[in-house]
Formats: C-alpha cells, structure tokens, sequence
C-alpha cells in the first residue's frame, strides 16, 4: 500500500467513526395496518359539532421508542376520500371553496423532529400541506404496545389546526361565527414491527 493509500484509508476509517450515530441505523419502516387504522376531524358549525373522516391515506412511518429522533414520519392523505356521512356534506367538500379536490388532490405531512416526552409519548414536529398552504404543527402520539405476539401496536393523538390558515371555507364561510376556524384532527394507527420501548 502506497503512503496516499495508507492516508486515504485513514481518513476513511476515521470519518466513519465519527460519523452520526443516528445515519448508521435508521430505524426500519413499520407496517401499518388498514384494519384499525383511521385519520377523522371535528369541526363546529354554529356550535354543533360535525364529524368526518378520510377513508383513503398513506402512511410511512420508521420509529424505533429507543431512539425516536431517528424516526420519520410522512402522511399522504387522498383529500377527495372526506366523508361526513352526509350526502349534500360529501358532495360540497371537493369544491373549490373548501378542499379544491380537482387542484389539490393530496394533502401531505412530513416530519422535521421526533423527540420523546414521557414513557411512550412523543413529539412529532413537521410540515403540513392542505390545499397548496403548509404550516408547522406539532403533533402528540401516544403509543400503546402490542398486548400479545402476533397483534399491532396502537399510536393515537390529537391536534388542533385552523382551517382558515389553509384557506379551507373561502367566500362567506371564512365567518367563524358560523364555521368554527379550529378543526380538531384525531388520529389512531395500528403498527406491526414497533420494538418494544
């Protein structure tokens, strides 16, 4: 081995011991499971709560309990699939007023941090997409672990978004007196892979 050789390997060996901790192992991608699985939201029109759902999403989730700010997290929510159970509801949801489902088919969330806050609990902090406007949010999760071999965990939470932010209820429906701006946006998610924490 020549001496540039010698140097070169050295420097190899040296950067890689140094490198990041957390780019050498990544966390692997969970499963998640249709069966159990569910993203809904609340909302108030004058002071009575209305509730729906999207029926269509996809989720990439990589976490390991241990070391969560490895993890990453990314939502891809089909925007066309709200359902409210209303016939007259389902059919204004994707007009240009509210979701603009034909411009803006896809909303999407991707995680910037994850941190831990307690046994089980996380931070998820990220980007927000809804009809072409993003916001940060941070997010709780609350993860419940598999009560046997063979079954899922569960990762549940809440936040709470302002729809007008997204521009979502233009025209007259930007009066919050008669739409509330908060939606609340629940979440539960059935996991299998998750290592124990």
């Amino acid at each position: 081995m020549t001496t540039r050789s010698l140097r070169l390997f050295t420097l190899l060996a040296v950067l890689a011991g140094t490198a990041a901790p957390g780019a050498l192992a990544q966390p692997r991608p969970l499963q998640v499971l249709a069966d159990g699985s569910e993203i809904a939201f609340t909302t108030r029109q004058l002071g009575v709560p209305v509730e729906g759902r999207f029926t269509r999403f996809e989720a990439r989730i990589a976490l390991d309990p241990r070391r969560p700010e490895t993890g990453s997290v990314g939502f891809t929510i089909d925007t066309g699939s709200a359902r409210f159970g209303s016939p007259e509801l389902d059919a204004e949801v994707p007009k240009p007023t509210w979701l603009d489902v034909a411009r803006f088919p896809r909303a999407r969330f991707r995680s910037t941090a994850i941190r831990s806050t307690g046994v089980g609990r996380f931070a998820v902090s990220g980007k927000l997409e809804i009809k072409g406007q993003a916001q940060d949010v941070v997010v709780p999760v609350q993860i419940a672990p598999a009560e046997g071999p063979g079954q899922a965990s569960t990762a549940s939470g809440s936040f709470t978004i302002r729809r007008l932010a997204f521009k979502v209820g233009e025209g007259e429906w930007t009066d919050t007196s008669m739409l509330a701006d908060e939606v609340q946006v629940h979440f539960k998610l059935a996991l299998a892979g998750l290592a124990p924490p």
